[in-house]
């Protein structure tokens, strides 16, 4: 695929089928060096963006579980405050070689991507969710894996199933994951309640 138009502009124009395809369900072993890139890419995103309003930077979904098989794609949640800073951050975000992809204006959420390109993936992937400060599902969910391997254990091999199952196509492997997500996140929180209010 050849084209002038820069990649955010060709993939928002690609139906998800294309989009699917282009970007298929990879599933991998763990990997020690995540913990790194999350590192490096977290020191990066406090360069770019005002200090004084990011409140947390966090490495969620399943790279940063240690042992657990994962899309390579490292997963960020950077919470900031107050709420509106949210939409105040794409620009400074493009800098760092980020694109939106999706933008939520009821509950103050935007998402951003890294090492996705009109050929297909290009160097490490990263899915950056920016939100304002608050109690969030996914650092309990990542907490309870982590605590509980056997867990973990049984979250990896539904993915491999639904892998196998939805490789190009990602909303029917996400819906597929739903309901253990749901079930694992209310016991975190039932184990750990409180644990990230700010």
């Amino acid at each position: 695929m050849s084209s002038s138009l820069p990649d955010e502009a060709v993939l928002s124009r690609m139906s998800h089928e294309e989009l699917w395809r282009l970007f298929p369900i990879i599933l991998s072993g763990s990997r020690e060096e995540w913990a790194e890139l999350y590192r490096r890419e977290r020191d990066l995103l406090a360069e770019a963006v005002d200090r004084t309003h990011i409140a947390r930077i966090s490495h969620i979904g399943s790279t940063a579980v240690p042992g657990l098989d994962a899309k390579p794609t490292i997963d960020i949640l950077m919470e900031v405050s107050p709420d509106s800073f949210v939409f105040k951050t794409p620009p400074l975000l493009r800098k760092c070689g980020y694109m939106e992809t999706h933008r939520d204006e009821e509950r103050m959420g935007l998402v951003m991507v890294k090492g996705y390109t009109a050929e297909g993936f290009r160097g490490q992937a990263f899915h950056l969710h920016v939100r304002p400060w608050r109690d969030w599902d996914e650092l309990y969910f990542r907490d309870y894996l982590a605590a509980h391997p056997k867990e973990a254990q049984k979250y990896a091999e539904l993915k491999r199933s639904l892998k196998e199952k939805f490789e190009f196509n990602r909303d029917a492997y996400t819906e597929g994951k739903t309901k253990i997500i749901t079930a694992m996140t209310r016991r975190a929180r039932e184990e750990m309640p409180g644990r990230y209010v700010p």
